[in-house]
Parts: C-alpha cells; structure tokens; sequence
C-alpha cells in the first residue's frame, strides 16, 4: 500500500494525501471521510442542538464509528437529520467497497443513484486529483475540473469559454464581496466587475497559486480561422486548446479504471456517415447524437449547443465488441439550454463498447 505526494491544485476543496491498494485505486481514509464530514450541509450552527453537536464532533474523532438509529433520531433539526443520513449511507458505501472507485463503479451501475452530486463530485474530485498528481500542465488540471464542477459556456470573439457555472453566479450576485457586494448591487451602488482571466502559458503560474483558480476561464475552442487574400480563409488547430486537455484527461480516466488505452481527439463532425457507435459526455449531447444517430430531425438551435465533438479510438481494437472492432466510437459535448454543461464521467465508464473478457 503506498500514499500519493501531496498535490498543491484545488486548494480548499481538495483532500490530504490517500493511500491507494496494489491496484492503485483509493482507499477511503479517515480524512477522506473527515472531507466529506466538512460540506457546508453538515457543518454546526448556532441553532444545532446538543445531540447534533455530540454526533458531528465524535464522527470528527472517529468518522467510520458505527452509528445508532437512536443517535440519529435524536437530532432535532429535520433537514439537519436527513443531511447526517445521506453522509452516512455514502461513508457506510465507501467503506463497503473499499475503494472511492469500486464505489462510484457500484453507484453508477446500479442504475438507482440515489446519493446527491455534491458527494459524487466530491469522489470524482478525490479521483481525478490522484490521476493529476504529477501533471504540471494547467490547461489539464482546469480541464479535469469540468467533470466535477458544472460550466458556463460563452461565445466571446469568435471564441469558445469555458467559466466556472457557480463562480460566476457569485460574481454576479455578489461582485465577489460577499453579503455586503450584494446588498451594494441590489441598491445600485456597485456596478458589477467580473474579475476573470483566460488561463494561458503567460497566468498559468498564477493559475497554480492563486486560491481564487476557478476563476480561471478555460478556452475550448479548437480552430482558429486567419483570413487571407483573395478571400480565402486559413482555419488552424490551436495546439493549446482546452479541447485537447480535456481529452487528455478523458485518457486517464478511462485507463484507470477500465485498463484500457484509448486516445481521444477532438472533431468537428461524425466523418463516417455509418457510425457504429457513439457516448455522450451529458444529458444534452447523448439525446441529440441519439436523434443523430435515428435520422431524427434536430433543431437548429440544439446543434448550435453542442460545443464540440470527439473521435475515441482503442489503442488494442481486439478490447472492443467484435462488431465494432476498429471503429471509432463518437463523443459528444453539449450545454443545456441555459448554456450550462455538466459533464457525466461516468458515461465513458458505462457505455463503451467493450469485449466481455475486459
């Protein structure tokens, strides 16, 4: 059993250290749980009763004790009880398992998750920080965040940006200061300033320190278009484009747990008019590939959401069904009707065509 090195990203909202099994997958710790034990939800209050207070600071102490129903009744506050029920049917699942990924696996397969996604993203993000730990690349690590905090996609000058969704709703509610920014805002006193940078090589040492990162903009489009003379048009892939690191990521994440390579590149379009197969990354994108996919008829406005497509190709094709071997299996990234996207990793987990012997 072996620690992973500590990890300076995601300050705040990350975990210590996790010891790993001979597989390499996370075991889930007394921190880990203690991490999970810190959500605002569950946190003590003016209000909380003696029961509370005793329950919260003895699962502090020992946070994979066993629990008495009575323990748990004796909580007054009703939302308070609910919220202490919830932690520990993820902790007693996380134990059962034994790993933070034979968990998730569990969850997701089970077809019935019944855990609220703020624990879940709190697993992916235990995950994916272990993944990174020796990436050094910023446009990686931003891109990881997309699979556990929702985006904001915008257009701005031809380009395609990705923010992060409750980052900016803080900004704009609150011009980042708080209660008081916006008491100030609702009064008109403050007009709102959206303090946010483009992460590139020239911030992306500050990406690195800065405590306030996840107001780093991450920039997702692919090709960039230099107009020539005589009208002609030169369209270039940028080489830094958040699309490439996200896939990268992607890489990682199907590997570790799959143990299968695949390489993932992004595309503009399906370029086989008889695709075989095809994953979406979220609920918007998989619904308008799968109309796609039927010949069914799809809005202008729906395809203007997808924000881009990916081509998945495996490095071994005999890892796949026999009836797709060789064949590149589609991906797809699409937002929500309010330009949100929230990217569902465990897609790529559930629905990859792979051969029974994987």
């Amino acid at each position: 059993m072996t620690s992973t090195p500590h990890l300076h990203f995601w300050p705040g909202i990350g975990v210590a250290p996790m010891a790993r099994n001979e597989r390499g997958w996370l075991l889930p710790t007394d921190d880990f749980l203690r991490h999970l034990l810190a959500r605002p939800e569950l946190a003590l209050v003016e209000e909380s009763c003696p029961a509370e207070i005793a329950l919260h600071e003895s699962l502090q102490v020992r946070p994979a004790r066993a629990v008495l129903p009575a323990e748990l009744a004796a909580v007054m506050d009703g939302d308070a009880r609910e919220n202490y029920a919830v932690f520990l049917r993820v902790r007693d699942g996380l134990l059962a398992a034994g790993t933070l990924e034979a968990y998730y696996l569990q969850l997701m397969r089970s077809g019935a998750v019944d855990v609220p996604a703020v624990f879940i993203d709190a697993v992916v993000q235990a995950l994916l920080r272990s993944l990174l730990a020796d990436c050094r690349d910023a446009t990686q690590v931003r891109a990881a965040e997309m699979l556990f905090r929702p985006q904001r996609i915008t257009q701005h000058e031809g380009r395609i940006l990705a923010g992060d969704s409750a980052t900016l709703d803080m900004l704009n509610e609150t011009a980042g200061l708080g209660d008081v920014g916006r008491l100030l805002l609702e009064s008109g006193a403050l007009q709102p300033r959206i303090d946010l940078q483009v992460l590139s090589a020239d911030n992306a040492a500050q990406y690195w320190q800065d405590s306030g990162r996840h107001r780093f903009l991450l920039d997702l489009t692919h090709e960039v278009s230099q107009d020539l003379s005589h009208g002609l048009t030169l369209k270039m892939t940028r080489a830094g484009s958040g699309l490439k690191a996200l896939a990268r990521v992607l890489e990682q994440w199907v590997a570790h747990f799959l143990g299968v390579h695949v390489q993932i590149e992004p595309a503009h379009q399906v370029q086989d008019s008889a695709w075989r197969w095809h994953v979406g990354l979220d609920v918007e994108s998989t619904a308008i590939l799968n109309d796609l996919y039927e010949d069914r008829p799809v809005e202008a406005e729906r395809m203007q959401r997808l924000v881009s497509l990916f081509t998945l190709t495996f490095a071994e094709p005999a890892e796949m069904r026999a009836d797709v071997a060789g064949k590149p299996v589609y991906l797809g990234l699409a937002t929500r009707a309010d330009g949100t996207l929230r990217i569902k990793p465990q897609n790529l987990l559930l629905n990859l065509p792979l051969a029974a012997s994987v």
